[in-house]
């Protein structure tokens, strides 16, 4: 029998399990207390386990035979921790990133409760009973000194009829005295400190923030006049113009209303003065979200949030599928950064596209903030799908870096410093100033040659060399994380070895000789690895003590330094020749964010750009006409190729332990797509480094100018393709609106 109708409600549950679809079961039973909602978790059998997963929706039938619809075994919340909203946002998600479901459902909760975890923090609490309150009185129990103490302790607590606290060493007598009938026990929610800035007394409001510029004001109450109806908003500020202090008022006026703010940022650890100017200016609970918190704090953060405790959500790109009551506005810090993409692993999505969903459908305004918005948003704006406000002064009257490049080609350099270089950071530092030197790779080189028969480290499990990292006397491959001594001769020949080129360690130690006396703060992932690492580094360059900062893509992100006055830029030709077309955008977006480094306070700015090609196109637009010419030539660029966003793309990719095995997959996987119309194929095609991690990897382009057509063409292709036996002997994942082509 099929088609099984019944008057409870069928369920239909995600679980996660790798497959794209929802699970039917019945429900317990008819309409009551006990009713299971959408947004609830259930406990289910599945197979011979037991799984947790969400009801998304229920149905009166099912396809399912009578003998296999299997019943929900518990309901583990009393109402649903996801409302109507946010369970549409994960389907329309699932739906636009072809991911399974119950994944995506994973990705929006914290671990503890897809473990199953009380949806209220909750201790246990007991009660003097009327029996025991008569044994208290009659002086019992005598011979149980422990037992008479603690019900002395419940007598004494008239709030509730006797609650005490159950400490450590009085458990036995506890459950001592529950067997007589003379206490009970219950979990009650657990009573809670105060969220992080909620102690401060609210009827005194927000804390006054410095007088806004024309262009800030005009900006906020751009932004103000849409908070009850949907709106796109991409604030291109310049470095220093107030972009933040434009965020805290329009916060403060969705504050006013009632309403809470979700704030996302590309990485928590690398903009601390973001979250501490949230901190310090507003007296409501702030809930603080991201990948370096223990499971605990993330739900604890998590509950706060759903609770309307913290009216202020502040995260890294998972942020974006917290529970926030009453939302009334969304800001998305730095849009264009590629951290808002998931690139690997799981559900690849984009948190700055799925806040322009949710927005939407929540009927509030977002803003996207950036100084290089990416090309995408650009075109949008073009479109007219989003409206630009410009901020085009620094917030404190600081005139714009003078920038310069150096060419390599006629200039003498040093372990990577020119002689241009060299003298700028002189004056700069005679005159007070501090100093950021910029190089986006860490370790002490990238490469040890043996100088007498040509060979190079190499990663044994990886298309790449190994990386030198000479304080820890190391070789790591920073793609997979291989790690060995430091050899001090050639394994092949005997010969001695060197390291060659430049790193940011190498840089700092050249820079100590350069420069003795002048203390030097380096900033990258080898020496910060904790928040403690990073605030240390920040109390020391804002003190003064450190003269002269050293860092890769880590100082680009929100900092302020008032007092660097010079930014010198080296090995600026990364990405000027990459295969990615995306590429020269990442590397324009980075140059213009560092050299936004300098000159913040008020004395001018200085930024130098090393390069061994000064007549490259991207190189003099940047600087002729700024991020905006580059932009626009990007765009000009991409419409001749086809390239987004005039096109949509989705890239299939997989890797094996065999390129042949990965390519062959892949090859399948095409065959199986036939004629189309509308919808273009390109490879498959070895990745740019084919091996990674000991295993190969390979791609597959699906590319169409109509957004329509590509989803509909992967929605009847994926399945034949998953169904491939060849599919089962690869790892594969489909990326849609993919960042990166590797």
């Amino acid at each position: 029998m099929t088609g099984h109708t019944d008057t409870a409600p069928i369920l239909r549950v995600a679980l996660p399990t790798p497959l794209r679809r929802l699970f039917d079961y019945r429900s317990p039973g008819a309409p009551g207390p006990e009713r299971i909602e959408p947004g609830m978790r259930v406990r289910v059998p599945f197979g011979r386990r037991r799984l947790i997963g969400v009801v998304m929706e229920t149905a009166t039938r099912t396809d399912l035979p009578e003998e296999k619809l299997r019943p929900v075994l518990e309901r583990l919340d009393g109402r649903p921790i996801l409302d109507r909203a946010m369970l549409a946002l994960l389907s329309w998600a699932a739906g636009y990133y072809h991911h399974p479901p119950g994944e995506v459902l994973a990705a929006a909760l914290p671990k503890a409760l897809r473990l199953g975890a009380t949806l209220e923090a909750m201790e246990e609490r007991w009660y003097l009973t009327p029996a025991g309150r008569d044994a208290w009185a009659q002086g019992e129990p005598r011979r149980a000194p422990r037992q008479r103490q603690l019900l002395a302790e419940l007598a004494a607590h008239e709030a509730c009829a006797g609650a005490a606290e159950n400490r450590g060493g009085w458990r036995d007598a506890a459950r001592a005295l529950e067997v007589r009938g003379w206490i009970v026990s219950a979990r009650v929610p657990l009573a809670r400190a105060p969220v992080a800035g909620a102690d401060r007394d609210p009827a005194h409001g927000p804390r006054t923030g410095p007088e806004l510029n024309d262009e800030q004001r005009q900006a906020t109450q751009r932004i103000c006049q849409s908070l009850d109806a949907y709106g796109a908003f991409v604030l291109q500020g310049i470095t220093g113009s107030g972009k933040t202090e434009v965020y805290l008022r329009v916060t403060e006026q969705a504050l006013a209303l009632g309403r809470s703010a979700l704030v996302l940022v590309p990485e928590i650890g690398l903009t601390p003065q973001l979250v501490g100017r949230f901190r310090e200016r507003f007296r409501v609970g702030m809930s603080v979200l991201h990948s370096a918190l223990t499971d605990q704090e993330r739900l604890t953060a998590w509950r706060d949030a759903f609770s309307g405790r913290a009216r202020i959500v502040l995260g890294t790109r998972s942020a974006v599928f917290a529970p926030v009551p009453r939302l009334g506005v969304i800001i998305v810090d730095e849009e264009h950064d590629p951290s808002f993409k998931q690139h690997e692993g799981g559900f690849r999505y984009s948190a700055r596209d799925l806040a322009l969903v949710r927005a939407r459908r929540a009927a509030v305004p977002v803003v996207l903030g950036s100084a290089t918005p990416a090309v995408e948003t650009l075109h949008n704006v073009e479109a007219g799908r989003y409206a630009r406000l410009r901020l085009t002064r620094r917030a404190v009257q600081a005139a714009p870096p003078r920038i310069a490049l150096i060419d390599l080609r006629a200039n003498a350099h040093h372990a990577g410093l020119s002689t241009p270089a060299v003298q700028a950071m002189e004056r700069h530092l005679g005159a007070g100033g501090q100093v950021l030197v910029f190089l986006n790779r860490r370790g002490y080189a990238p490469t040890l040659l043996c100088t007498a028969c040509g060979w190079v480290a190499p990663c044994s499990d990886c298309d790449a060399r190994l990386t030198v990292h000479l304080g820890a006397r190391r070789l790591r491959c920073h793609h997979c994380g291989a790690d060995s001594p430091l050899p001090e001769r050639c394994p092949q020949c005997g010969f001695a070895v060197k390291a060659v080129g430049q790193g940011t360690e190498r840089i700092e130690e050249t820079l100590a000789a350069m420069f003795p006396g002048l203390p030097c703060v380096r900033l990258d992932r080898d020496v910060v690895r904790r928040r403690t690492d990073m605030e240390e580094a920040m109390r020391r360059i804002a003190s003064g003590e450190g003269r002269i900062l050293v860092g890769t893509q880590m100082v680009t992100k929100g900092h302020d330094f008032p007092n660097v006055t010079l930014v010198v830029v080296l090995n600026a030709d990364q990405g000027l020749f990459s295969t990615d077309f995306r590429a020269p955008e990442r590397l324009a977006q980075t140059i213009v964010q560092v050299a936004g480094r300098a000159g913040r306070g008020e004395r001018p700015g200085e930024v130098l750009i090393q390069t061994e090609f000064p007549a490259h196109p991207l190189l003099t637009g940047l600087l002729a006409e700024g991020y905006e010419g580059f932009a626009r030539t990007a765009l000009s660029e991409r419409r001749e190729a086809s390239w987004p966003p005039f096109s949509r793309l989705a890239a299939v990719r997989d890797s094996a332990a065999t390129a042949e095995t990965a390519l062959a997959f892949l090859t399948e996987a095409r065959s199986l797509a036939g004629r189309l119309q509308g919808v273009r194929l390109l490879g498959p095609v070895p990745a740019a480094m084919a091996k990674r991690a000991g295993r190969h990897h390979a791609q597959l382009l699906v590319e169409s100018a109509d957004r329509g057509r590509l989803h509909r063409f992967l929605d009847a292709w994926l399945p034949q393709v998953e169904s491939l036996p060849s599919a089962r002997r690869v790892r594969w994942a489909l990326d849609v609106d993919p960042m990166e082509l590797f």
